[in-house]
């Protein structure tokens, strides 16, 4: 019955090391969560650029099939920078912020729908919430 004890407990303290470690006791970053506008665009000539169209600002090059995302030049004050993974309401994974948008637009993003232009038009423009990771330190 000791031994029974013992190893109960030691994988109790196992479990609390392990929680504090990985749990969500002191992490050096936090969730944020923001309703934006979306809308959605292509690696086409008139929406991007006519010599590269599917050269992204930062200098990413994008694929039909990639989940990513382009943002409103306000959003990269709040911690949505290049890089940053984005989770949408309303879509599957994770998708990465590799391009920014025109100075005009503001708390939007444009989700990348590779050449599907159906696509993109039927999407149209919606208000969505989108939950992204910043480091605690940063705002």
């Amino acid at each position: 019955m000791k031994k029974i004890f013992l190893f109960y407990s030691f994988l109790m303290v196992l479990g609390c090391q392990q929680h504090q470690q990985h749990g969500s006791l002191d992490l050096p970053y936090q969730w944020r969560i923001k309703e934006v506008t979306a809308t959605a665009y292509n690696s086409l000539p008139n929406q991007t650029s006519a010599t590269h169209p599917n050269i992204a600002a930062w200098g990413d090059t994008l694929k039909p099939g990639d989940r990513c995302i382009a943002v409103s030049r306000d959003l990269l004050e709040e911690g949505l920078t290049h890089n940053t993974r984005v989770k949408l309401d309303g879509f599957e994974g994770v998708y990465v912020i590799k391009d920014k948008m025109n100075r005009r637009w503001k708390n939007r993003i444009d989700i990348y729908m590779g050449l599907n232009l159906k696509k993109a038009k039927a999407w149209g423009k919606r208000k969505l919430k989108i939950r992204y990771i910043v480091p605690k330190d940063s705002l």
